[in-house]
């Protein structure tokens, strides 16, 4: 298939380089030129702009960091908008606000342009390996056409809803989970390790038992082995929490433990943390703390 891709960046590029192995003609361009240069090197055909892109591909998939990113890349000066037909499929699968997606995409529509929003789950890692979990809203028809991108990218791919933003609603619901879950890791060992108790011997015995999880057991260990370097950084994991916040305050639902794992992530960016991973704030908690080499 032709297929665009719009936003090189941490998980845009491996993503990019996933659909040309697997044999799909792509077409990119990014506001970075030199994210562009990996992908022209790996095969992708290098375009001028987003409107070039989408002229090119009936597909275009973006890759950007929040709503004002989507917005622009697709409605600005030389945008999507202004390259794509009532053929074209636009499949945004940056982590935005629900309400945001349905906006572009009834903007979108009032031209005959169907889109899907698609946020992902699985890190840097994830799009690397293709191993991405991939939530869509949007219509089925488009969901079917766009699959074989999607199988490309992702091992877990789940349509939604037909509802516009139902995709992005999955994702915040995803947020809330990992947010909160990262938290409670961090504080468990920090616990541990202020008790003067063995840290990586509690995560050992809690993996055999209820309070195991994924979470639990790959974060979990980052944190014990003090691997703190960006597979998704603080700042973007505190972006996804008032995403998820903001949501929760426009339908009037109450997450008063996503806001608590939010306020640290928050703290995370005033510490100088929020380049490093979310898994770092356990270095913010033992700050709060004390260092617990100094526990008695």
């Amino acid at each position: 298939m032709k297929v665009g891709f719009v936003g090189l960046g941490l998980m845009g590029r491996p993503m990019a380089l996933n659909l040309l192995k697997a044999g799909h003609q792509v077409f990119v361009w990014s506001r970075r030129a030199e994210s562009v240069q990996p992908l022209a090197d790996a095969g992708a055909t290098a375009c001028a702009d987003a409107r070039e892109v989408a002229r090119r591909a009936p597909v275009v998939i973006t890759m950007v960091a929040d709503a004002p990113d989507v917005e622009q890349v697709v409605f600005g000066a030389a945008g999507l908008a202004d390259g794509a037909s009532s053929e074209s499929i636009v499949v945004d699968m940056s982590t935005i606000a629900p309400s945001a997606a349905a906006g572009i995409a009834a903007r979108l529509a009032e031209s005959g342009i169907q889109m899907l929003d698609a946020p992902v789950s699985g890190g840097e890692a994830g799009a690397i390996a293709g191993t991405l979990t991939i939530m869509v809203g949007g219509p089925q028809q488009a969901f079917e056409y766009v699959l074989p991108l999607f199988q490309a990218m992702g091992r877990s791919i789940t349509h939604i809803g037909e509802g516009s933003g139902a995709g992005q609603v999955a994702k915040a619901c995803n947020q809330v989970i990992t947010g909160i879950g990262v938290a409670s890791v961090a504080e468990a060992l920090n616990f541990a390790r202020h008790s003067g108790v063995d840290a990586a011997a509690v995560r050992e015995v809690l993996t055999g038992g209820l309070a195991n999880g994924r979470i639990l057991e790959n974060h979990g260990a980052r944190m014990l082995d003090r691997n703190f370097q960006p597979g998704f950084k603080a700042w973007m994991h505190l972006k996804d929490m008032r995403i998820v916040l903001g949501e929760a305050h426009r339908v009037g639902v109450a997450l008063p433990a996503a806001a608590a794992a939010a306020q640290l992530f928050s703290g995370m960016l005033g510490s100088g943390l929020g380049e490093e991973d979310s898994v770092a704030v356990l270095k913010l908690l033992e700050g709060l703390g004390g260092n617990p080499e100094e526990v008695k």
